[in-house]
């Protein structure tokens, strides 16, 4: 386990590598830069030196590279437009999208998978068919549409809650959470439904009732655990995407969180802020994944010996008379 640990944060650093170069390259290539942004707070003088002091008089590789040198030092540099270290900036906006990526997926959750259970067991029944109606409609919104429509109704017209912001608490957190966590449901109660029915007709669900185990506690106990892996898998997919930011919702509801932050230094032509961004987005995602795949071997016994099994057989063969001679 810990050998593929160690290997799967190595491949970090290939994607870290073409994720940053194609937003420099991107970036270079749009109409403009930062300089044309700030270029009324300077003279033509300070303007031409900040142009050489931010590399905008050399090609794009060059700028990369010095960006590249400073990351490997633990630097993701200083931002263009709010003159602040891109750190602080990730890690300001960080609490407000953890707190509204939680919330999504646990409304996510909540809903969507007693609904797939649900269907699950009333396969080809109108129940059945009306969750998947339900969740359709919910993978076919739009974000920003709901958003809107949840505004409108809620903010607007009976004015139960803020339309904008993260500063009534709980209150500020309701409409952005359902709206992200309404298109998540969508496809976390497909995934619940047809890992459920892979499970609910299988020989040890039909012994278990066979010695009267009641019908819950077979769903619960036999079924759900054995349909855990493929609906965790979706759970982290969709926890490092709301993590990653939730670009659309935020800036929908002006949430001050990381996905709002990085369009407005795309906006801006902050190509330091918008790289940091990325890439701290692209390690929590790849965190979220990885604690996703440790989690099937608490999850699934199966997995967790095939790791036990693979580690005592290298064991085994590095003791072997054969292995020892060659390594002497």
């Amino acid at each position: 386990m810990t050998k593929y640990i160690f290997k799967r944060i190595l491949m970090l650093i290939p994607v870290i590598i073409g994720v940053s170069l194609l937003i420099f390259i991107m970036l270079d290539l749009a109409p403009g830069t930062v300089l044309d942004i700030i270029a009324n707070d300077y003279s033509p003088e300070q303007l031409e030196e900040l142009r050489h002091q931010l590399g905008y008089d050399r090609s794009v590789f060059y700028r990369y590279g010095k960006y590249m040198w400073d990351l490997v030092h633990g630097d993701l540099g200083i931002s263009y437009i709010y003159k602040t270290p891109v750190w602080d900036l990730y890690m300001q906006r960080l609490p407000s999208t953890l707190k509204l990526a939680g919330a999504s997926v646990l409304v996510s959750i909540l809903l969507s998978i007693p609904l797939g259970i649900l269907a699950a067991r009333k396969h080809g029944s109108i129940t059945d068919n009306v969750s998947m109606v339900a969740a359709l409609l919910g993978l076919s919104m739009p974000n920003f549409w709901l958003g809107l429509m949840l505004i409108i109704l809620f903010s607007l017209n009976l004015g139960w809650f803020p339309s904008s912001g993260d500063t009534e608490g709980i209150k500020s957190l309701i409409l952005p959470a359902i709206t992200i966590g309404t298109g998540l449901m969508a496809t976390l109660t497909r995934t619940t439904r047809s890992s459920m029915l892979d499970v609910i007709r299988s020989d040890y669900l039909r012994t278990a009732r066979a010695k009267g185990v009641p019908e819950k506690a077979v769903i619960r106990k036999h079924a759900l655990k054995n349909a855990l892996i493929p609906i965790i898998t979706v759970i982290g997919t969709q926890m490092g995407r709301t993590l990653g930011g939730s670009v659309v919702t935020e800036n929908v509801f002006s949430w001050p969180g990381i996905g709002r932050l990085t369009i407005e230094a795309v906006k801006q032509r902050d190509t330091i802020t918008v790289t940091g961004c990325i890439i701290m987005s692209v390690i929590m995602i790849s965190i979220i994944q990885l604690i996703v795949d440790i989690a099937y071997a608490f999850v699934d016994p199966r997995l967790k010996s095939q790791y036990s099994t693979a580690s005592k057989r290298r064991k085994r063969i590095g003791r072997t008379p054969e292995v020892r001679a060659n390594g002497t």
